[in-house]
C-alpha cells in the first residue's frame, strides 16, 4: 500500500496561490476556513522563497496525540483524517499542530468556535465515499475518484508533489541532482547561511 505524501519545492514555487485557490473552489470551502496557504520567507529581501502548507498528514501526528476525543485516525495510506461528529471544538489539535493545519470557522472560547477543518489531501471523510453527506463535511473525495489533489494537479510550476512517498522523493532526488547543488543542498551553509562550516563551540561545550 502506497504511503501518501506531500512536498513543496520551494525553488520552483512562485507564490501564486493557484494551490490554495484550488483546494477551496473544489472543496467549497467556508469563508475563514484556508486548508492550504502560501508561506513566504524573506519577503522582499534577496534568497525570499516561498513554500506551500497544509496538513503534512505527519507519521507521529501531534494532533492525535492530544484529542480528547479521538476524532482523528490514519488511513491505510497513512493520511490523517477525522471524524468532524466527534469533533468538540476545544482548539487542542490547533495549538499542537507545528504546521497550523486545523481551521475553526468562527473564533470563540471552548465549544464555540464550531467543528475542526483540515486537509484531508482529498481522501473526504468516514462517509460513504462520494456522498453528498461526506463532501458537505469534508470536501470533494478525489482520491476515491482515483485522482490525485488538486492543489497538486494545478501547481503551474509542479513545486507542489502529492502521491506514493517514495516516488515523490525520486523525483526530488533527481531534481536537487540537475541542480548541481551536491552536499550543499541542505548544508550548513543553507539552514544557517553562514560559510558551511558549524559554529565554534561555546563554553560548557554547546555550540
Amino acid at each position: 500500500m502506497a504511503r501518501m505524501k506531500f512536498l513543496c519545492d520551494a525553488e520552483r514555487c512562485i507564490e501564486c496561490n493557484g494551490c490554495v485557490t484550488a483546494c477551496k473552489n473544489e472543496h467549497e470551502t467556508p469563508w475563514g476556513i484556508s486548508r492550504r496557504r502560501v508561506v513566504t520567507l524573506g519577503d522582499g529581501k534577496p534568497g525570499e522563497t516561498s513554500i506551500s502548507v497544509a496538513c503534512m498528514h505527519c507519521s507521529d501526528a501531534p494532533c492525535m496525540a492530544v484529542c480528547p476525543t479521538d476524532c482523528f485516525y490514519r488511513t491505510d495510506e497513512g493520511l490523517v483524517l477525522h471524524d468532524k461528529d466527534q469533533c468538540i471544538g476545544c482548539g487542542y489539535c490547533f495549538y499542537a499542530c507545528p504546521f497550523g493545519a486545523p481551521q475553526f470557522p468562527q473564533a470563540g472560547n471552548f465549544g464555540l468556535r464550531g467543528k475542526m477543518d483540515k486537509c484531508t489531501f482529498c481522501a473526504g471523510g468516514p462517509e460513504k465515499d462520494n456522498s453528498e453527506e461526506e463532501f458537505k463535511k469534508y470536501g470533494r473525495n478525489r482520491l476515491a475518484e482515483g485522482k490525485l489533489p488538486l492543489c497538486a494537479e494545478m501547481c503551474a510550476t509542479k513545486a507542489l508533489l502529492a502521491g506514493d512517498a517514495d516516488v515523490i522523493a525520486e523525483i526530488f532526488r533527481e531534481r536537487a541532482l540537475r541542480r548541481g547543488k551536491g552536499g550543499q543542498l541542505w548544508g550548513w551553509q543553507h539552514a544557517y547561511g553562514k560559510d558551511g562550516a558549524p559554529a565554534p563551540a561555546r563554553e560548557g561545550g554547546k555550540t
